[in-house]
């Protein structure tokens, strides 16, 4: 079994392993991570080795750190990324890498029409029909996105968003509200097999799929981090916020049975589920209109260790002196670097589908404000 996993500002972990009688062995771990001494390797492997195959990756770690010798020194490693490693070797977790990624970026779109495209390629990634995808929106209005589970009227100003001309939508992942404008915002979706998360936490999957996107932005000058559960930040303020939706894949035949082979001979997804991450970044925003359409209590501000909306969030405009545009471009071009990237386009079938859940769910009162 073979397990990779990279270390969230960190190196590759690489694990390779088999299992006999419920336990692990022959475990040896790799990567390109630095380590001191030489023997901490060794005790890395025989603290694997013998470990029950269901022990979690915190489990896995205590003993990783019971067995090292005095004074190790790891750097882009740490003993929970290698029991994250172990358990997806043992999950049978694919790699970035297995795949024949898509780019999709057209031109703007309603905020309806974005809550609907998402849940319908993430639906198709997970049939197995549609390799895994970015997607980089173009906003067409101004909007406020609030989360699944969100209170309607908890979050939302209806007298300041009518004022602005706001339209507010809800989405099918969880999470907080989104103030967002055109020309002011970056918003991206990925739409991945689920295999490729296999073995990892929730948690860590948020860090594990904003990797590249922390390397992108390092590129641009920004040392940025993952804050969990669902934020990037910098130390001048958040930029960015996340969330996640699980999609099952169809039971019923209605795609693949198992991975499928892409035009490049790479694997594909293969109708046994799919995840939504999309992620909200702000470029520059106007934080006293923000104020004025979103219900921000100083409860929520307080656990963020601010005192205001405008210390919050801090524009990427500001940070990179990039104009918005060229900061996407890098952002593709970083992630076409590292794991390959084909332009492609929304199907007319997948199109239609959107189209109508954007007049039928996404557009609808009656979803908007499920949880009033």
């Amino acid at each position: 079994m073979h397990g990779e996993y990279k270390v969230p500002g960190g190196k590759l972990v690489v694990v390779d392993l088999e299992v006999e009688g419920g336990v692990l062995r022959h475990a040896r771990v790799a990567g390109d991570f630095f380590l001191e001494p030489d023997e901490a390797l060794d005790a890395v492997d025989h603290a694997l080795n013998g470990a029950p195959a269901d022990t979690d990756a915190t489990g896995l770690a205590a003993r990783i750190d019971a067995a090292l010798p005095e004074g190790t020194v790891m750097y882009g490693l740490t003993s929970e990324g290698i029991g994250i490693a172990v358990r997806r070797a043992l999950a049978h977790a694919t790699d970035w890498t297995d795949y024949d990624w898509q780019l999709i970026h057209e031109g703007p779109q309603s905020p309806a029409l974005h809550m609907a495209l998402d849940e319908v390629l993430t639906a198709e990634v997970a049939a197995g029909r549609r390799p895994p995808t970015l997607r980089v929106w173009e906003w067409g209005a101004p909007s406020v996105i609030i989360g699944s589970f969100q209170s309607l009227r908890n979050e939302v100003d209806p007298e300041g968003a009518a004022r602005h001309g706001i339209e507010v939508v809800r989405r099918i992942s969880g999470g907080g509200a989104m103030f967002v404008e055109p020309g002011n915002t970056i918003t991206y979706s990925l739409s991945v097999p689920e295999a490729l998360v296999k073995g990892l936490s929730f948690q860590d999957s948020y860090a594990y799929l904003d990797d590249w996107v922390l390397g992108a932005l390092g590129d641009m000058g920004i040392k940025a981090w993952y804050q969990p559960l669902n934020d990037i930040a910098t130390d001048q303020g958040k930029i960015a916020g996340a969330a996640q939706k699980r999609v099952v894949g169809p039971v019923d035949g209605g795609g693949p049975a198992g991975p499928s082979v892409g035009g490049g001979g790479e694997r594909r997804a293969g109708g046994s589920g799919a995840v939504l991450h999309h992620v909200t970044m702000s470029y520059d925003i106007d934080a006293d209109k923000m104020l004025e359409v979103l219900r921000i209590g100083r409860e929520k501000l307080s656990d963020k260790g601010t005192k205001s909306a405008k210390k919050r969030v801090d524009p990427l405009r500001r940070q990179t002196g990039l104009t918005r545009e060229a900061v996407i471009e890098r952002m593709i071009d970083s992630f076409r670097g590292r794991y390959g990237l084909a332009d492609g386009k929304v199907t007319p079938e997948e199109l239609g589908r959107a189209e109508e859940l954007a007049r039928s769910k996404f557009g609808s009162a009656e979803w908007t404000a499920r949880v009033p």
